[in-house]
Parts: structure tokens; sequence; C-alpha cells
């Protein structure tokens, strides 16, 4: 391993010594909580989050009794991509703050015990980069190899066929090099070439920069995309069913060697031998796929101890909604990777809210947050929480003249991006835009936000916001929900059950996704004791489960 340490650091993290030793998996079983820090809270009137915002509301994410926190981008960054294009990695935006208010949240943070997991964007970085700078002078200087350039084909095309995901090609034409790199996202957002050793290097000594100054994770953007075909094939078409918006051409393609690659897998090793050095520091990877190729490399990435912590993947980020969906992904993954460990989200920064995604066949929103929140927090794996989740927000619906995402400016009206997930949170109902700033919001505060600000949430024991509190408290105290195997029950219709076992608990959980009332028989010879207060209305009865439209139960086996 060739990295270096930089001047003054530490070859062990600042908590390492005082470390819990038994602890050292804390991230195994635990409950992660999103923040978007332009949507979080606004402290100097600009109208956009910070990290101070983030001090000041961390109370109420304790108070949900998460393990942690995972903060999006930060850095600095021309925010064409809002914080994914950086140009510093070991800078705080000034919209953002400071360094020094950085350390003042990790230190809020870790006193009220929440640990800090931060995004890192090791794929690429924005053109405003100076190792892009530097990179596009010239073919022949010491970074002349850091990115992915190639010739254009003799009449001046591309290099090949690939596409970026927000649009087009996914080559930009350079005048100074006469040549074209390679962006699969925005044109601002030149690929870096892993290939190349010296880039890995460079990489892992910012990773390592944040370790040192307290973080204990890192959510891995795009980790499926750190490596591409050095022959630059081109991709063949995909003949599947794609989870691609339709107005988007990337849908077209199978992208097999533009992303996807084994070479990957080397690089997460490093990756982790990193990490082996700052005891109880994680990674969780954000794959983006779905289906049969996301499991494989979800298990490919974490199997065998020696690469990722967990992944997730795009599987419940997306539109099907049924009983039999949610079963076929969580025992395909325990299937292709039962020594390894996932992490399950509905919802995050990229993606429609879940509760707007699928409420479609008359669920009602408060019914459907409720017994999605149960679904989520039963299953085995680690859970990923986005702000406003537990408040049970639906997408806000924006009007185009609102949209700052250019990949939703590109394909509006077919597709409208990822503006309706990130509105501010609502705070205080009767405040201006929510208590979110004093100032205009960069993006807009819904009206049908505000009725579900926390100060209207929090003593109401009927609201999604006590329900989150309640079934948090009640996984934290139940070890089986946290850490144990996970095997389902027989059901039928829109009834999902399984038992989770660990250290001699036993406990079932049944959802009934429908909205007509429905039964469960159980097994002959199990026999289960409902678990009360948990603001569900099922019940058991001479082996019967029965359970309302979008109902739940718990129960001791």
């Amino acid at each position: 391993m060739t990295f270096t340490i930089a001047p003054g650091a530490s070859a062990q993290s600042p908590q390492a010594d005082q470390q819990d030793q038994k602890d050292l998996e804390w991230w195994r079983g635990a409950v992660i909580y999103q923040i978007y820090p332009r949507s979080f809270q606004d402290t100097d009137g600009d109208g956009i989050g910070d990290l101070k915002g983030i001090v000041r509301r961390l109370d109420h994410v304790a108070a949900l009794g998460v393990d942690a926190i995972w903060l999006s981008p930060f850095f600095t960054s021309p925010m064409k991509d809002f914080g994914y294009d950086i140009s510093d990695y070991r800078g705080v935006d000034p919209i953002f703050g400071t360094l020094d208010d950085f350390d003042a949240l990790v230190e809020k943070a870790h006193a009220l015990g929440l640990r800090i997991i931060i995004d890192q964007v090791l794929s690429h970085t924005s053109d405003q980069h100076p190792w892009f700078a530097q990179s596009r002078a010239d073919r022949t200087n010491a970074k002349a190899d850091w990115y992915v350039w190639a010739d254009p084909e003799a009449d001046g095309t591309p290099p090949n066929n690939w596409l970026a995901v927000f649009g087009g090609s996914a080559w930009e034409w350079d005048s100074r090099r006469r040549q074209y790199y390679l962006h699969n996202f925005l044109t601002s957002q030149p690929d870096l070439n892993l290939h190349n050793r010296a880039v890995q290097d460079a990489q892992l000594n910012e990773v390592r920069f944040w370790l040192d100054r307290g973080v204990d994770g890192f959510r891995l953007d795009a980790c499926n995309f750190y490596f591409h075909d050095p022959m630059l094939r081109n991709n063949p078409p995909f003949t599947g069913e794609s989870e691609v918006p339709r107005a988007n051409p990337y849908g077209f393609q199978d992208h097999v060697f533009d992303k996807n690659r084994p070479e990957n897998l080397d690089f997460l090793r490093r990756v982790r031998a990193l990490m082996a050095l700052y005891p109880g520091a994680m990674t969780v990877g954000e794959i983006g796929e779905s289906g049969e190729r996301a499991l494989a490399l979800m298990a490919a990435y974490t199997c065998g101890g020696d690469k990722l912590n967990m992944c997730y993947s795009f599987d419940f980020l997306a539109p099907p909604f049924s009983a039999g969906h949610f079963r076929r992904i969580v025992e395909r993954f325990e299937a292709a990777a039962a020594d390894s460990w996932p992490c399950w989200a509905f919802s995050n920064h990229d993606v429609t809210r879940h509760v707007s995604r699928w409420r479609g066949e008359g669920r009602d929103p408060v019914r459907l947050a409720r017994v999605m929140a149960a679904l989520l927090l039963a299953l085995r794996g680690s859970v990923s929480l986005y702000e406003g989740e537990e408040l049970g927000l639906p997408e806000a619906d924006l009007a185009f003249e609102d949209l700052v995402d250019p990949y939703g400016v590109r394909f509006w009206p077919d597709f409208k991006g990822r503006d309706g997930c990130r509105t501010p949170m609502v705070w205080d109902a009767a405040a201006p835009h929510g208590g979110f700033t004093t100032g205009r919001p960069w993006l807009p505060v819904p009206a049908d936000h505000l009725p579900l600000a926390v100060d209207r949430q929090s003593h109401d024991a009927g609201s999604v916001l006590a329900q989150y509190r309640r079934l948090l408290a009640f996984r934290r105290h139940h070890p089986a929900l946290v850490k144990g195997s996970i095997r389902f029950l027989d059901s039928a219709g829109e009834i999902i059950a399984f038992r989770r076992d660990f250290g001699g608990e036993g406990l079932m959980c049944a959802f009934n996704l429908g909205t007509e009332p429905a039964t469960l028989e159980l097994p002959e010879g199990l026999a289960a004791e409902p678990i009360a207060d948990l603001g569900f209305s099922g019940t058991i009865r001479d082996a019967c489960v029965r359970l309302e439209g979008l109902d739940a139960v718990f129960a001791r086996l």
C-alpha cells in the first residue's frame, strides 16, 4: 500500500484508543439518518442549509433513536451537481461553513451518541478541481493520465457509444488536448482514471484526511462507476425493462463496459485495508443498479470481509410495490450473499419520496408511512432513513421555473428530476418557510408539508413521527431485530411475514401491504404472543394473524 500519511496525521483515528473493542461492528444493524445539508436547517438567512444548522437540529435526530448520521456532500464545489462535483476534497464549501464548523458538528454528534458518516465521491471530480486543470493542460504533464482521455474516431466523433446518466454522450471534447474526456454524469464532472495507481493513492489520502478528523465511516457514491473498460468497447443494447426514466436514452444500453467492472474489487480491498487502520470505521457503497445485477454486485462488493462493510442498491428505491417484490429482493440477497450484510433504504435524495411513489391504489399516506417504517426497521440489515421520512413527507410538486436539478431541467416534463425530494425540512408549521430559513429558500417549501412539521407531530401519539420513535426504540431493545437472522413464513396475497432470531430471542413480524383486511395462518406448533403499544391493530388468536389494511403485528415466539 503506497498512499501516504498526511504531515502531522496519526496512523490511528483520534478516537481509536477509546474505541470499545466489542463495538467495532456498530454499523451492523445500525439505523443511519441521511441529512441533505442544503435542505436541513439554514442559520445565516441565505436560504441554504449549513453545518451550524445541522448542529442546531441534532437533538431531533438523536431523539429519534438512530445510531448515525450520513451527510451528503458539503465539500468545496461549484455546485453544478449540488456538491457531488467536488473541487476540493478537504475543504468545506463556504455556503455550508468552515472546517471548524465541521469539527463542532462531529463533537456534538459524538456527545449525543451519534456516529458520523460522510459522502465520498471517488469516481469523478468537478472540472474546477486542480487535478483536472493540470490534466487537461497537455498530454505530457504529471497528471495527464489522471482522467479518462481518448482520441476521437477518424470522423471526429466520440471514441464509443457510452452515454451519460444525465443525458447525451458520456464524452466531452476538450480543445486544448484535442481529445475527449469521459464523464458518466454532467460534462462538468470528469471521471478519474482509477486504473492509474497514483490516482488511487491520492483518493485514499483524501479519505484518510477525514478519518483523521474523526469521521466514523463513508457512504461511497456511485461505487460501481470507479472503473471503465480500458479497451473502450461499445456497450450492447439493453433488452430488458430498465428502471431509468423512459425519457432518458441511458436505459437503452446494457452498461457492461462503462461501469460494473471486475477491476473494482481490488480497489475496494485497498479501501478496506485503509479502514482497518481505524478500528470501527466503516463503508457503505451505493450501487446504481437494481435487479439481478445489483444483487450480484452487492454480494461481490461485501462478501469475504475484505471489501465494503455493506451496500445498498436501488431495488427498494424504485416504483414496484408488493409483498412478493419485497420478499423476492430480500430472499435473493440472502441466497447470493449470506455471509455479507445489506443496508436497506426506501427513500433518499435521488428518488421520489416513497410515500408518494407507493401511494397508488387508494393507500392512505399516513397508514402507508407507518407500515413501511415498520417493515424497513424489521428487515435483516442496516437501515438508511432520509430526512423528512420520519414525518411522512410526500414528494413536492414543483413548477418548472422552481427546478434547479440539471437532470430534471433536461428531461422535463417527462421526468421532473430530484428536486421534489430535496425541498427543505419543515420544523415549525407557523414560521416562515417552515422554520427552515429566514431568507428565500433555495427550493420552495410546499404548503402541504407545513401541517407535517416537527412541532405539529412531536406531541401527537398517532403521528408518523411518533410511530418512528416507537419503532426505533423497539428495534434498539430487541437484538433479534438488530442483528438476527431472517426466515420468511408462508403467506399469500399482500401479506409478508418472517421471523427474526438472535441469541435465544425470536420475534415474528407480519405486515399487510394491501388495503383490505387479511389473515395469516401460523405454521403448526409456532406460538406467538403479540407485542402491544406499537401503534398497530394486528391481532393473533388461535394461530391466526388478523391484519387490517396497511397494518402490522410483532410477536414474541
